[in-house]
C-alpha cells in the first residue's frame, strides 16, 4: 500500500508541475515582437473642407497581422477637427468604417465629430475590432445635430486603412 500511495503523490506532483506548461501552451504562440508591442501609428491629414472652412488629421494605429485577407484586430483614430470660420458654421469630421459582421458579411459604421467654435479644435479618439476599412471626409456647414445628406454623400472619402495594404 506504502508504494500505492507513493506513485499518487509522484503524479499528482508531476500534474502540478505540467500543468502550468500545459496551460501556457494552449494559449497559442508566443507573439512576434512586433505585434506584442503594438503597431506605430498612421499620420493622416491635414484634410481641408472645400473653401478651407475646416482641418482635421490624426494618426491611425492598426494592430498588426500575418494573414493579409483577414480584418484588423483593432484600429484606433485619434485626431483633431477644427472649424476655421467665423461665421455661425461647423466644422465636421466624418468616419466611414467597414467591419466584420456575424455570417462573414460586412457593416458600415459612421462616426462624426462636430466642433462650431473658431479655430478651437476638438480632439477625438475611437477604436473598433475587425475593421477592413477606414474612410475619412471633412465638412464645413451650418450648425445641425448630425451632417447634412450633402456633407455625407458628395465628394470623394479618403482612405486611411484598408486591410488588405497592412
Amino acid at each position: 500500500m506504502k508504494t500505492a500511495r507513493a506513485l499518487a503523490v509522484i503524479s499528482l506532483a508531476g500534474v502540478a508541475v505540467l500543468a502550468p506548461a500545459a496551460a501556457h501552451a494552449a494559449a497559442g504562440p508566443a507573439l512576434p515582437a512586433t505585434e506584442a508591442q503594438g503597431a506605430a501609428p498612421t499620420s493622416w491629414g491635414p484634410y481641408h473642407a472645400s473653401g478651407r472652412k475646416a482641418v482635421a488629421s490624426g494618426s491611425l494605429t492598426a494592430t498588426p497581422k500575418d494573414d493579409r485577407s483577414k480584418p484588423a484586430a483593432r484600429i484606433t483614430v485619434t485626431g483633431t477637427v477644427t472649424d476655421l470660420t467665423r461665421k455661425p458654421a461647423c466644422g465636421w469630421a466624418l468616419f466611414r468604417l467597414s467591419v466584420k459582421a456575424p455570417g462573414g458579411k460586412v457593416a458600415i459604421k459612421h462616426r462624426n465629430y462636430r466642433t462650431c467654435s473658431y479655430d478651437k479644435p476638438r480632439k477625438f479618439t475611437f477604436s473598433h475590432t475587425n475593421v477592413y476599412e477606414v474612410e475619412f471626409k471633412i465638412c464645413s456647414e451650418a450648425k445641425a445635430a448630425k451632417p447634412s445628406l450633402n456633407c455625407l454623400y458628395s465628394g470623394t472619402w479618403k482612405p486611411l486603412y484598408t486591410y488588405y495594404n497592412a
